[in-house]
């Protein structure tokens, strides 16, 4: 036997451009299309076709003979067939003959039907239905009336010409007016309809009853919230309404859905009292709270005030989002304005409360200050709880005009606890309570008759501020500056000037300290008075002019 020699395989791309084979890729048979195969196989059940897909399909033969037996198909042949799927792990394809002809008569009847500006109709002979007839209201879409089968009138036919015109509008004309005669014979006030949802906007859909049409506006559509129609409804659903107003003159008529139903509102206090714990679904936020679903047509508010017992929420959204599950409770029920107040924080141990049991009035705490105001601190006394030390209850004798002048943020401070109120959830709090009231020792250190001696601190119209102590301060009034008359004490004092007076009255509750630089020159006087007759009565003689004051001997 003669020798064979064995070609050596081809190398893919060294005589093969790869962008011949790439454009080949993109020519590959897709699923679901007609594509042309060549026959390469008639057997005895089924014939064999390549489309040029990575494996050939099978077709059984009965697709390719007559009524009569005879085959239609040799190989060879091109053919059209029906990609129906592939099996990516066998390889296998499906094909098929049969829907392959299917498609070409319904690409036929397509092409015969749609004309330009309307459709083809066969009434027996062929019929031109124009667009603008093909319903009440024209349409873009005529695709959706081929098959159809209806009724229509003729409008007009030349029998030479072989030109028929018909309408299906003028049949759906006579048949709304014929429907609308029935309908405003029961169309009134109050009587429940059935319809059918003709189109739906944002505001409402439109309902026919029968040859008229009315109007369901969203807000009549249920109890509950309802943020568009089509929630609600669909185009072409048969509704019941009932007719809520109807004008015979506009022929306008105004329809409900939930009037049908009844109001939950009527019966809201016998399902949700006071106080009772619920769950339900945030539905909508607002800047000043959130809206929850408690039952089919029921909402209620949870507001930002009653989300956290003690965090300051800016925006609900800090809290909670829409769609969320929550439990709440029932805080107040308004049926006549259909209001339901809900709380969220009230589900959780009010913290308050616990504060108040932890540190009760007349203990200390120990906390950082978190902020200064200028009417006081803000001390944390527990975790997101702050107590208020007021400027007045800072220093006691210190005139604090700013708290910074003695405190700085993040500074800690140890503070007693002088209330507590729960339900305004507040805190207040005292530094100057650490230490005695050294007002409460004045009384003893400066009696009435004490010789004081101070400095001078402001001078008024009305007399002179004298410093005793630190923080402890005194006032000569302008009537007791002098023996004399004083009109102006700026004339006799000034800031910084040193004073000896004497205590004239005391009083710890108004803080207050009455001196007097006439009643120490009077009881100087006194003094010197005495001292003199008693050092006579002790030897010397006197007379009544040596203990008269100097006016007294002028004026003898």
């Amino acid at each position: 036997m003669p020798e064979t020699t064995k070609q050596p395989d081809r190398e893919i791309g060294a005589e093969e451009d790869f962008g011949a084979l790439f454009e080949r890729s993109l020519k590959q048979p897709k699923q679901g299309e007609v594509v042309t195969g060549r026959v390469v196989l008639v057997g005895r059940d089924a014939v064999t076709i390549d489309i040029g897909y990575k494996s050939e399909g099978t077709i059984p033969i009965h697709e390719f003979t007559t009524r009569e037996g005879e085959l239609t198909v040799h190989e060879g042949d091109e053919v059209d067939v029906y990609f129906e799927a592939s099996d990516t792990e066998s390889g296998d394809i499906v094909l098929s003959r049969q829907k392959a002809e299917q498609f070409k008569v319904w690409r036929e009847i397509e092409k015969a039907s749609k004309v330009k500006g309307g459709l083809k109709v066969d009434i027996g002979v062929a019929a031109f239905l124009p667009g603008s007839h093909a319903d009440l209201r024209p349409t873009r879409n005529l695709d959706r009336y081929i098959g159809q089968r209806g009724r229509f009138a003729i409008l007009k036919f030349n029998r030479s010409r072989g030109n028929v015109v018909v309408s299906r509008r003028s049949v759906l004309e006579r048949e709304r007016t014929a429907l609308k005669s029935e309908t405003l014979k029961v169309l009134e006030e109050g009587v429940i309809l059935e319809g059918t949802v003709k189109n739906i906007t944002d505001y409402g859909a439109f309902v026919d009853l029968g040859g008229i049409d009315g109007l369901l506006h969203v807000t009549d559509m249920s109890w509950g919230r309802v943020a568009h129609p089509s929630e609600v409804i669909n185009v072409g659903e048969r509704v019941k309404v009932v007719v809520l107003k109807y004008d015979p003159e506009r022929e306008r008529v105004s329809l409900g859905m939930k009037q049908i139903m009844p109001d939950p509102w009527t019966t809201i206090a016998e399902r949700l009292p006071i106080n009772a714990r619920i769950r339900g679904k945030v539905v909508s936020l607002a800047e000043y709270g959130a809206f929850v679903e408690i039952e089919k047509g029921i909402e209620g508010l949870i507001h930002v005030s009653e989300m956290s017992w003690t965090k300051r929420v800016t925006h609900p959204s800090k809290v909670l989002e829409v769609g969320q599950e929550v439990e709440v409770q029932v805080l107040d029920i308004d049926p006549a304005n259909r209001r339901v107040s809900l709380g969220l924080k009230q589900t959780e141990p009010n913290p308050w409360e616990l504060v108040r049991l932890n540190h009760p009035v007349g203990s200390k705490i120990r906390g950082k200050i978190k902020s200064i105001t200028d009417f006081g601190l803000f001390v944390e006394v527990e975790e997101n709880i702050d107590g208020l030390v007021h400027v007045s209850d800072l220093h006691w004798t210190k005139k604090v005009k700013h708290p910074s002048e003695l405190y700085k943020k993040g500074d800690e401070v140890e503070a007693v606890v002088l209330g507590i109120d729960v339900d305004n959830e507040r805190i207040s709090l005292g530094i100057k309570q650490l230490t005695e009231d050294p007002w409460t020792q004045v009384p003893k250190r400066y009696a009435p008759g004490t010789r004081v001696r101070g400095a001078v601190t402001s001078v008024t119209d009305f007399g002179v501020f004298v410093e005793l102590e630190e923080g402890i301060e005194g006032l000569v009034h302008v009537s007791q500056l002098s023996t004399e008359r004083v009109d102006k004490p700026s004339a006799l004092f000034k800031p910084g000037d040193s004073v000896e007076a004497e205590v004239t009255s005391v009083d710890p509750r108004e803080k207050r300290i009455g001196l007097s630089v006439k009643a120490l020159r009077k009881s100087e006087e006194r003094a010197d008075m005495e001292a003199y007759l008693a050092r006579e009565r002790d030897g010397g003689r006197f007379s009544l002019a040596d203990v008269m004051p100097e006016a007294e001997k002028q004026k003898g």
